[in-house]
């Protein structure tokens, strides 16, 4: 995809975006609002669109295994350098290196590759597989070392042991609205259960809706809680520069280049891996108390440089 092409489809983005950010700044919008349209994104549009897609789909092509494999391998290479370098970096709590590996290697689905898909591919049925690994694995494997560096993780009595905290946050994870939707729709594919018209309709309009609410809510967070460029830190820069151009630059290496993913797929993979890092990191910074300040600050400059070099990525890798 050429330069200008790539800027073409990426002006919806930059309109929804910017909007939020403007309406922030300006204060005509409060930011606090960003929360109840990212809410109704995640909540209930997001889950919409999927399920519609999801449903009419041909999963044969969805699941992909090939570049499913290829993307696992490049995210577990991805994060034990993430880990290596924690420790090196002298974070050794297993904590603290498990909000790392989570800054670096997870993606924002829902509030970006969602709507970025939606505006260059037309679709983000792509990402559904990308989301059920990073759910069901990548996140077990980062909610399993916070579970195990929580203060109160060895005490006897009076309080709930690691492995059930563990299990309650899998299955909080897994059902979450998103996967939910997914779920229902690959199940009601399979069953060939036909839904009615009327609702695949209904679903599809609020499905519409999921790209610019979800963006335009990113840019009234941006704009309200500002960037603070001149008090970045190493370990920022660091997780940033990793999140937003190592990851997809190995994952395009190891998809492209060692397990022979091609086409639209191996485009897919390292459009979803150069997503920034998910709004969820600083929810779990909160619930486990570690990192809160680093986790905002990641999640709030990797996604404005993720949105900056996204023409560049398109430009790239889009056949």
């Amino acid at each position: 995809m050429g330069g200008a092409a790539a800027l073409e489809k990426l002006l919806p983005v930059l309109l929804a975006f910017g909007g939020g950010v403007l309406l922030a700044r300006r204060g005509i919008v409060p930011p606090e609002a960003s929360k109840a349209f990212s809410d109704y994104a995640f909540l209930f549009a997001v889950p919409c669109y999927l399920f519609g897609n999801i449903y009419a789909a041909d999963l044969a092509a969805l699941f992909d295994w090939q570049a499913i494999g290829g993307y696992a391998g490049a995210a577990g290479l991805a994060a034990l350098a993430v880990a290596a370098g924690a420790v090196a970096y002298g974070r050794r709590e297993p904590r603290e290196v498990a909000l790392r590996v989570m800054a670096g290697v997870q993606v924002n689905t829902a509030y970006f590759a969602v709507p970025v898909f939606i505006t260059v591919f037309g679709t983000a049925a792509p990402i559904f597989p990308i989301l059920l690994f990073q759910v069901c694995v990548l996140s077990l494997v980062v909610i399993a070392l916070m579970e195990l560096g929580r203060p109160d993780a060895g005490t006897p009595t009076g309080t709930t042991g690691p492995a059930r905290r563990l299990g309650r946050a899998l299955g909080a994870s897994l059902a979450t609205p998103l996967v939910l939707a997914c779920n229902a729709g690959i199940l009601l594919n399979l069953l060939s259960v036909r839904v009615p018209a009327v609702l695949l309709d209904g679903a599809a309009f609020v499905g519409d809706s999921a790209s610019p609410v979800a963006l335009f809510a990113l840019g009234l967070h941006l704009g309200g809680a500002g960037l603070g460029l001149r008090d970045t830190t190493r370990e920022e820069l660091a997780l940033i520069g990793f999140k937003c151009l190592v990851f997809p630059l190995l994952t395009w290496v190891v998809c492209g280049a060692l397990v022979g993913v091609r086409g639209e797929w191996l485009a897919y993979l390292v459009l979803i891996a150069a997503m920034p890092t998910p709004q969820n990191l600083f929810i779990f910074a909160q619930r486990y108390q570690v990192g809160v300040s680093l986790s905002a600050a990641l999640v709030i400059k990797s996604s404005l440089l993720s949105l900056l070099l996204l023409p560049l990525w398109l430009q790239t890798v889009v056949p």
